[in-house]
């Protein structure tokens, strides 16, 4: 995208949307200096739009900002699996994909871009409460219950509200790159990053306090990425044996131990080739994976980059 335009965010509003889901979007990419994005509201038609949970949006664009969008968000609605979209915002969205621009869907807004036929043959999720009805609707779509987002591209969807953070800092990371999407989540007081693999929510039968201890170990973890971190040593901090912390690992964050550790490091590898000018080999040195060659390959197999050419593309855009 030309460094001379904004990205555009279109917001879509059908009936009955859910609040904190058309609030999330319209905050994260809200135009501010370290955020090069426009957001615009729209519904089916400029005016008033009847939302969900009492709340009604006064919206100043209709279905023409879809014309305009780099990227359009659709907020979850009430009654999703009874309710279709009207004709003309199915085929405005369709037209949107046509162009060139990407849908996404915040908890039950998946429904809508099911209706345009554009999930056929993806894998998707919605909420946890809709997604045998999304799979029995729509039996065409590989319906995903056990994610917080998933991204085919194109066309994206998410669980319900709080994963429509994810999804957004998602989006924005690949963007503007990591710095910005931390600085993001910084704001809004929101994880990082959380992994699209991550179950939508934890078994019943899983002891919260053991959740907020390995919680307390990642963020352990996250201080010492430049030392020796072995599932034995999590284990350890976590107080539990190493089996027990590997498979509630998994559960957490939709990774093993290792494969989150590897990612952290090269999120931090990213962050400092983005905001410093230090070399590739310091980099590797300072964030735990030891050589330039190492850093190198791992950043290959995970973002199919490499740190050059990364640097190269993000670090224009990076908060100074």
């Amino acid at each position: 995208m030309p460094a001379s335009r904004l990205h555009r965010v279109a917001v879509l509003v059908l009936e009955g949307a859910k609040p904190l889901d058309v609030g999330i979007p319209a905050q994260v990419f809200t135009t501010r200096a370290s955020m090069p994005y426009e957001v615009r509201v729209c519904g089916a038609a400029p005016g008033l739009v009847t939302g969900g949970d009492g709340l009604s949006y006064a919206v100043a664009h209709g279905l023409e900002a879809l014309e305009w969008a780099d990227v359009v968000y659709v907020p979850g609605y009430r009654h999703p699996d009874r309710d279709d979209p009207p004709r003309s915002v199915v085929d405005a969205l369709t037209g949107a994909h046509e162009r060139g621009a990407r849908l996404a869907a915040i908890s039950t807004g998946a429904f809508a871009l099911a209706a345009t036929g554009l999930l056929d043959g993806r894998r998707a999720t919605t909420h946890w409460h809709y997604t045998r009805a999304l799979a029995d609707r729509y039996p065409r779509i590989e319906v995903d219950e056990n994610v917080l987002f998933v991204d085919e591209g194109s066309v994206l969807t998410s669980a319900g509200a709080a994963s429509g953070i994810d999804l957004c800092l998602h989006v924005l990371r690949g963007d503007l790159g990591v710095a910005a999407s931390n600085h993001a989540a910084r704001r809004l007081v929101a994880a990082p990053y959380r992994s699209g693999g991550q179950a939508q929510y934890v078994p019943r039968s899983v002891p919260q306090p053991l959740g907020e201890r390995f919680a307390a170990t990642r963020d352990w973890a996250l201080r010492r990425l430049d030392e020796p971190l072995t599932l034995e040593s999590l284990a350890r901090h976590a107080a539990v044996s190493p089996r027990t912390f590997s498979r509630r690992f998994v559960e957490d964050t939709g990774y093993t131990p290792m494969q989150w550790v590897m990612r952290a490091r090269i999120d931090r590898a990213r962050e400092l080739l983005e905001r410093s000018q230090r070399g590739v080999e310091q980099i590797a040195a300072d964030v735990g994976l030891g050589t330039g060659a190492n850093l190198r390959l791992h950043f290959q197999r995970i973002l199919g980059t490499t740190p050059s050419e990364y640097r190269r593309t993000f670090s224009q855009g990076a908060e100074k």
